[in-house]
């Protein structure tokens, strides 16, 4: 929030250090994704009861509508792809990548389970969410570099969302889709469910884009695709810090508790379905990294992600402010 109200009278009477103020509210903005589920634990224990009289969840489904949030304060951290946060950093939205949790969520799927590369799609007709943004840009990277031509040698249809392409497989208008977890685990379950079953075979996961990374770039295939970042209106350090650490915990939280993630979810997330996030969180490489130590591969998957689109980075790496720590 632009002006964070602070219960200060403790510290003016009794002299209690600043570290020991709290905000009467705090507002943490996500989409849909993984990278936001450990915020609904954060917000389910309570966990930042010390630093913040309430915390509040609210969703961004683009990010035109979390720009706006930015802008006009209305948010204090948010999690997000860390393109999305490089983009806003470039046009004069003051916002710092705190950590990096997501490194995986990008695969294929199919109806077709003979199909294990990205070569095996050649001619393929695939459906694919948000043109010209993060996955679509993964997706045509890793083609190019196995020597394919994503223009000529796959028919893309683009849509505006992964609900979208899920449909698109359920009504067999496309048999294969480029999707990011927790739709990929959404759509197989709507698939093996009546009466969806009946229109549409079963599916099957293909080609996972963070091995393909592995291969073609001779990583471990890790992608730094999404974590959290603080507004730089917020100057309380150690609220900062505390929003790291309960986070992190979460974080572990939702890896080893599937199920119980899943049911918090899409108790708070009504559009999901609780069995398809449990099912996802194995199929996401989540770990939370320190945006510092992360710099190295931030600046790579920045730069890859430049030379196919400008603009899903804003044109420029983001300068050095907006790794938080230094």
């Amino acid at each position: 929030m632009k002006k964070l109200l602070y219960t200060l009278s403790a510290v003016v009477l009794l002299g209690v250090s600043f570290a020991d103020a709290k905000v009467e509210k705090l507002v943490v903005s996500g989409p849909f994704a993984s990278v936001s589920h450990p915020i609904l634990h954060m917000i389910e224990t309570n966990a930042l009861k010390d630093v913040a009289d309430k915390v509040e969840f609210r969703v961004w489904k683009n990010p035109d509508e979390l720009r706006a949030m930015a802008i006009k304060g209305d948010v204090d951290f948010v999690a997000v792809p860390t393109n999305t946060a490089a983009t806003l950093n470039n046009k004069g939205v003051d916002i710092k990548l705190l950590s990096v949790s997501v490194w995986g969520i990008l695969g294929m799927i199919s109806r077709d389970n003979t199909l294990k590369t990205l070569k095996d799609f050649k001619g393929k007709k695939i459906a694919v969410p948000f043109r010209a943004d993060m996955p679509d840009i993964v997706f045509k990277q890793l083609a190019k570099k196995e020597g394919l031509d994503p223009q000529k040698d796959f028919e893309l249809v683009y849509v505006a969302t992964p609900a979208d392409a899920m449909q698109m497989l359920i009504m067999r208008r496309v048999d294969h889709a480029l999707l990011a977890e927790p739709a990929v685990s959404m759509a197989l379950r709507k698939t093996k469910s009546f009466p969806v079953s009946v229109v549409a075979p079963d599916l099957y996961r293909s080609v996972d884009l963070q091995e393909e990374w592995g291969k073609v770039f001779g990583t471990k295939g890790d992608i730094p695709e999404a974590g959290v970042a603080v507004m730089g209106h917020i100057k309380d350090e150690h609220l900062i810090k505390r929003f790291q650490e309960e986070y992190a915990k979460s974080l572990e939280w939702y890896k080893t508790n599937q199920k119980e993630a899943g049911k918090l979810a899409a108790k708070t997330l009504t559009m999901l379905n609780e069995d398809a996030v449990a099912d996802s969180i194995a199929h996401v490489r989540l770990k939370n990294v320190p945006a510092q130590e992360a710099k190295k591969e931030l600046e790579f998957f920045f730069e890859t992600l430049k030379a196919e689109e400008p603009k899903s980075i804003g044109e420029k790496l983001p300068q050095e402010s907006f790794y938080y720590g230094k």
